[in-house]
């Protein structure tokens, strides 16, 4: 029988592995005890003041913003809100400003409203309205080669509003043809001694755009072939308007400068400054308008019958069409354009396009008519030529719009000026 007899090695092993597992004496132990707690006290401390500054973050973040945006909303009626807020954050604010202004003209009516539709309360707006600075140019006529010469110099005085971040601005001409008389039309009346006429452009050119100048120098020259008989010259008036250019939505006139070329003696190179005066609208045509409403499948029918408009230079490639959109709340929401017709000094269109308007009240809307000139052969480019707009506006109501919703299911037609 083996009999098997445990070594005393073993028993030196675990006392060797006993003096392994606690090498440090008691008060060794203790220290480092001590030493992991504290740590742990320390790490937990931080972590609640991170929670702690998290929360509080959140909490101040959401009044922050809120007052930026109300800012942006009413930083008319509140302009010392921004003052309150660092550097940055106030140029911030103002250029997210600057852009939403810019983009409210897009949505906006015209900036000068014409002197021959305002209503009493546009009136008011429209004297208030003060105009700044002047145009530097020459005129030159050269009656043996029966040429005119216009060349705009500099434009001086302007102020920036301080709404956009600088002004962009530049000149856009319109050499004008005073035609025939007008007709009779609503809102057009100017009493018997100054009887209205129909112009024709001749021609229209634009200089470049100067960029962030108030006194921007030009020195762009522009010419033209005028017939030579005897009254042309003294029919013709210069028209030059000042814009400032804005690449999102309609350039802002800042103010122009008209010059009848028949009051002055330009046969040789003659230098003028004139101050800029506030823009009128002219009257470049009429159109004869139908409209028609059915509230039972709330549709609304606006036929384009004529067009009547001065002719200078008959052309038989030049052909007319109407783009004609329902706007609503100052913004439009659809649009349709006629077929093209050639042009003549009374175009006939005769037709009658439909509108579907199930969202929103007939009240509110308003019909705009935009007729363009463009060529049935070659150049595929397009001139506007003129607008009218019928509908109901803040203070007045436009008779024809008056008589279309008392004439329920019947067609109404009346003539409009086309305006410029």
């Amino acid at each position: 029988m083996v009999t098997f007899v445990e070594l005393p090695a073993n028993a030196g092993l675990l006392s060797t592995t006993r003096e392994l597992r606690m090498p440090f004496s008691e008060a060794v132990k203790f220290c480092i005890l001590g030493i992991s707690i504290l740590l742990l006290v320390v790490a937990l401390g931080i972590l609640i003041w991170q929670i702690c500054r998290c929360f509080s973050q959140k909490h101040t973040s959401f009044p922050h913003q809120d007052t930026v945006s109300s800012d942006l909303l009413y930083s008319e009626e509140k302009p010392s809100t921004a003052e309150n807020y660092s550097a940055s954050p106030s140029t911030k604010v103002e250029d997210v400003g600057s852009k939403a202004d810019r983009l409210s003209r897009c949505l906006s009516q015209e900036i000068f409203p014409s002197g021959s539709s305002h209503v009493e309360g546009d009136t008011t707006e429209h004297k208030a309205v003060k105009i700044h600075g002047s145009l530097r140019f020459s005129v030159y006529y050269d009656r043996l080669q029966a040429c005119l010469v216009v060349t705009v110099l500099q434009v001086e005085g302007l102020v920036d509003s301080g709404q956009t971040p600088g002004l962009q601005p530049f000149v856009k001409l319109r050499l004008m043809w005073a035609g025939s008389e007008a007709t009779e039309l609503e809102g057009l009346k100017e009493g018997p001694a100054k009887p209205r006429v129909l112009w024709t452009v001749l021609q229209e050119w634009h200089t470049r755009v100067v960029k962030g100048s108030c006194s921007p120098s030009y020195g762009d020259q522009f010419s033209c072939i005028l017939q030579q008989d005897k009254g042309m010259l003294d029919r013709i008036t210069l028209r030059m308007e000042v814009r400032d250019f804005d690449k999102f939505s309609r350039h802002m006139v800042l103010g122009e400068v008209r010059v009848p070329l028949g009051q002055l003696n330009i046969s040789y190179p003659l230098e003028l400054q004139e101050d800029l005066q506030i823009p009128q609208k002219d009257l470049v045509g009429e159109a004869l308008l139908s409209l028609k409403y059915l509230p039972t499948s709330q549709r609304l029918e606006v036929g384009l019958l004529k067009v009547r408009t001065a002719f200078a230079e008959p052309s038989s490639a030049a052909a007319l069409y109407a783009r004609i959109s329902v706007q609503w709340n100052q913004s439009k929401l659809r649009y349709q354009k006629t077929s093209v017709v050639p042009r003549c000094p009374v175009t006939v269109f005769n037709e009658v396009l439909m509108f579907s308007l199930p969202d929103f009240p007939l009240e509110q809307s308003k019909i705009s008519v935009s007729v363009y000139e463009t060529q049935t052969a070659g150049s595929s480019s397009k001139c506007l030529l003129g607008q009218l707009s019928v509908g109901k506006d803040r203070s007045s109501e436009d008779e024809h719009w008056a008589l279309m919703l008392r004439s329920v299911r019947q067609p109404v037609a009346k003539w409009h000026g086309l305006l410029v």
